[in-house]
């Protein structure tokens, strides 16, 4: 198998990768429910009609997280905030997709985050709704010993295949798949080793194409 057929298979909820079956679970849901959705996708409108989809699968799963402690709260970025586990050894994310133009954009993110970084996978534990839906993510700890090397950053991706289109986004035309916003405060140092902390994953139509697989 192919690396684009492992992650094809991935995407579409039959191949295994860490932390995986819940999202994938989800995933399916929408996909299933999707027909169910009258406006174009990619719009504000159907992304407000998919949460209502999505906040039936969470209700039915007992996936919701009421409460959030403040005191654990730790820090936000533009895409999500940051709290305290009840274990030293991760951190729980808040994060409403804000960089995405739909939920199942988001889920296939993480699928492919925890493909390509296992040891930083996230662990979906369910949603919270402050006003709007967010999901609510487990990840390990890390810390930062140094600053990062854009130019590292750029290097190692090169070797596995994603070409930079801009100064923090590349592309790997191989996969058909987009990696954006690759700051540094997304990819930490820690002991000299690159730990990508947040991703930004999208799938091209090019990914979904079986011609060209390589």
């Amino acid at each position: 198998m192919t690396l684009k057929h492992e992650l094809q298979s991935i995407i579409s909820g039959n191949g295994i990768v860490r932390h995986g079956e819940t999202i994938q679970a989800i995933a399916n849901y929408i996909r299933r429910k999707k027909e169910t959705i009258s406006k174009p996708e990619k719009t504000k409108h159907f992304k407000n009609e998919e949460a209502e989809i999505l906040k039936s699968f969470i209700s039915a799963n007992r996936l919701w997280i009421d409460f959030i402690p403040e005191t654990s709260y730790i820090g936000e970025g533009a895409e999500q905030k940051i709290y305290e586990a009840t274990d030293p050894q991760h951190i729980i994310k808040l994060n409403d997709t804000i960089f995405y133009e739909s939920w199942l954009d988001y889920f296939h993110s993480l699928l492919l985050h925890n493909f390509f970084f296992p040891h930083l996978a996230y662990e979906l534990i369910g949603f919270h709704y402050d006003e709007k839906l967010f999901a609510v993510v487990k990840q390990a700890y890390v810390k930062s010993t140094q600053a990062t090397n854009l130019e590292n950053v750029r290097e190692f991706l090169a070797a596995n295949g994603f070409i930079r289109t801009k100064i923090n986004d590349y592309y790997n035309p191989q996969l058909g798949i987009i990696l954006e916003d690759l700051h540094d405060e997304n990819v930490l140092t820690e002991e000299g080793v690159l730990q990508f902390i947040d991703t930004v994953f999208f799938l091209t139509p090019a990914f979904f194409d079986k011609t060209n697989d390589k």
